[in-house]
């Protein structure tokens, strides 16, 4: 099972979402998560990319305007990816993922 920790601007982030949008990420999370455990790679509705000029941080789509940026920490037990949330939002946030 994979673990996570988050920056604090995707916490800001977060809050700002309405609640309908915070529930549209937990069940992308979720899928997100399954993909991860099953180590078949992410499935195409969530269209986990990298983002090109920022090295290192993937992008995860959870609604139609909803994008998630992430990064692979350190892992916090051997075996399991360790998932740093960067940002949560509109498309806005690739001016800083």
């Amino acid at each position: 099972m994979p673990t996570y920790s988050w920056l604090a601007r995707f916490g800001k982030d977060f809050d700002d979402l309405t609640p309908a949008q915070q529930a549209a990420f937990l069940v992308a999370v979720s899928q997100f998560v399954e993909d991860l455990n099953s180590g078949r790679g992410f499935r195409k509705g969530l269209r986990v990319k990298g983002i090109k000029g920022a090295a290192g941080i993937f992008e995860m789509t959870w609604a139609d305007d909803g994008r998630a940026t992430f990064e692979y920490g350190d892992p916090v037990r051997e075996g399991d990816a360790h998932v740093v949330w960067r940002r949560i939002g509109t498309h806005a946030i690739f001016n800083e993922p």
